[in-house]
């Protein structure tokens, strides 16, 4: 069983959300630890949020179910049943169809970190909980469109 050597694993931020959206991804990036590893079945990245950073749009999946895990710092996890403070060891799932749009965020004002594990399926669609936008994607890359597969609008993604 080779043991990965995190120190060699960058951490990466960015988004593949389109226009104005991928702004709301500052402060938060990860590593792909499976990846690193090899896996192929299914993701596990560790994630680091920033002071204020939030891990991505609110949203939920079709496909793939998803865990987390606080592994460092305070997040709070905002789905639909409203707002639940998660520390270090605390863990939340999310299986595929269950149409409760979640997040976490970083409220304090030191460093949060959590680890990923989720189902990697050949396609995927998802949905964003707090705006008109649903995610496809497929071995082409992501689409992301209106929740009735409709363009994206200017307004929406500032372009």
């Amino acid at each position: 069983m080779p043991k990965l050597d995190l120190s060699k694993i960058p951490f990466k931020g960015g988004s593949s959300y389109p226009g104005k959206l991928a702004a709301a991804m500052a402060g938060r990036s990860s590593q792909a630890l499976g990846d690193a590893g090899g896996l192929n079945q299914y993701g596990v990245n560790l994630v680091r949020l920033d002071p204020g950073a939030i891990s991505s749009l609110r949203h939920y999946h079709m496909q793939q179910d998803e865990f987390v895990m606080v592994t460092e710092g305070t997040c709070t996890l905002i789905d639909d049943q409203g707002e639940h403070m998660m520390q270090v060891g605390d863990c939340a799932t999310f299986p595929a169809g269950e149409a409760n749009g979640h997040h976490l965020v970083n409220k304090t004002e030191a460093p949060a970190f959590f680890l990923v594990v989720g189902t990697r399926t050949e396609t995927e669609t998802g949905y964003y909980s707090d705006i008109d936008m649903k995610v496809s994607m497929d071995a082409a890359g992501y689409t992301f469109t209106r929740k009735d597969g409709s363009p994206l609008t200017a307004d929406q993604i500032g372009e």
